[in-house]
């Protein structure tokens, strides 16, 4: 980047921080929804709550399903990008 280009520009760094900060925020958001050990985590916390009382039947079953289906998600994404490498 020229001198020029980057005075000219220096007004919007504030704005390229920010939308750098969001990008960041953005890829440990995925990270930890993609992570298998959390969502194993969050099943052994819902069997607890469900032995505690603490939900209901329906509840529980609606939370592990909704968990089940990212972690087949994840398997899935995890078999297409296997496929894709070269051996």
């Amino acid at each position: 980047m020229g001198l020029i280009t980057g005075l000219l520009t220096l007004p919007l760094a504030p704005v390229r921080g920010t939308v750098w900060i969001a990008e960041r925020v953005q890829e440990q958001a995925e990270e930890e929804y993609h992570d298998e050990s959390a969502i194993r985590s969050a099943l052994i916390e819902l069997d607890a709550a469900r032995e505690a009382g603490e939900l209901d039947e329906e509840e529980v079953s609606a939370a592990e399903d909704a968990l089940l289906e990212r972690l087949m998600e994840i398997r899935g994404l995890a078999g297409e990008e296997d496929h894709g490498e070269v051996e």
